[in-house]
């Protein structure tokens, strides 16, 4: 499992909202900043109503961090990508629940190829689809927003989505962290973390701030009052 780090909130960044054109000096500000990972949001219009990147940008950004590589599939068939993903240099690869037909396999063959096997779920996914896979994966992301589209708005019933999988987690003695993505900044971050969360996925927030490092700092002091 991924070990805890001293710092009471992970942040991971999502390159989504970043300038592609400037991309190398905005992930260097928010490595500087403190950032734990830096999030990839990958899409293929068809599980998501948007297209995004694939390899070739986690490759090149994989040049340009030491940081971990949390790489989150909205894919369709994502089998069929995995050592793709595993050569361009995912640290952490997550899949859905909802994309994944035999999900333990997916999860075991993340594992065998060096990465750190997660899943997600959408909004209106129960989270019992979780009860068998959780012994076997290093996160759980919990999607705040229906996946597509950055900027959304964050859905308040997913506190209570929170709390019940930190509840499951602590009854079952499993470990695995609870990734949040979608909606996320200073308004919010501290409910966040304080109903349960140990990762905050954030995109608009930190790379549509024009001080990207003063928004992961601000973003961090204000999650920590959870």
């Amino acid at each position: 499992m991924i070990p805890r780090k001293k710092k009471s909130v992970l942040i991971a960044p999502s390159i989504l909202a970043a300038n592609f054109g400037d991309l190398g000096d905005q992930i260097a500000t928010a490595e500087k900043a403190g950032a734990d990972y830096i999030h990839l949001d990958i899409m293929d219009g068809h599980f998501v109503p948007n297209i995004s990147f694939g390899s070739s940008v986690v490759k090149t950004v994989r040049g340009l961090t030491r940081l971990p590589l949390d790489t989150h599939l909205m894919i369709e068939n994502p089998d069929l990508y995995l050592e793709e993903f595993q050569r361009a240099g995912a640290t952490n690869l997550t899949v859905h629940v909802e994309a994944c037909r035999h999900l333990q396999r997916t999860v075991s063959a993340i594992r065998q190829l060096g990465m750190k096997p997660g899943v997600s779920l959408n909004p209106a996914t129960p989270l019992g689809t979780l009860e068998d896979i959780l012994p076997e994966v290093d996160n759980v992301l919990l999607m705040s927003v229906n996946p597509g589209f950055g900027g959304q708005q964050f859905l308040r019933h997913s506190l209570e989505r929170i709390r019940h999988l930190r509840d499951i987690l602590k009854k079952r003695k499993l470990h695995a962290l609870i990734e949040v993505d979608g909606g996320i900044d200073t308004t919010n971050a501290s409910e966040i973390i304080n109903a349960g969360a140990d990762v905050l996925v954030v995109g608009t927030a930190v790379f549509g701030s024009p001080d990207i490092g003063g928004a992961i700092k601000a973003l961090r002091k204000s999650a920590d009052r959870g």
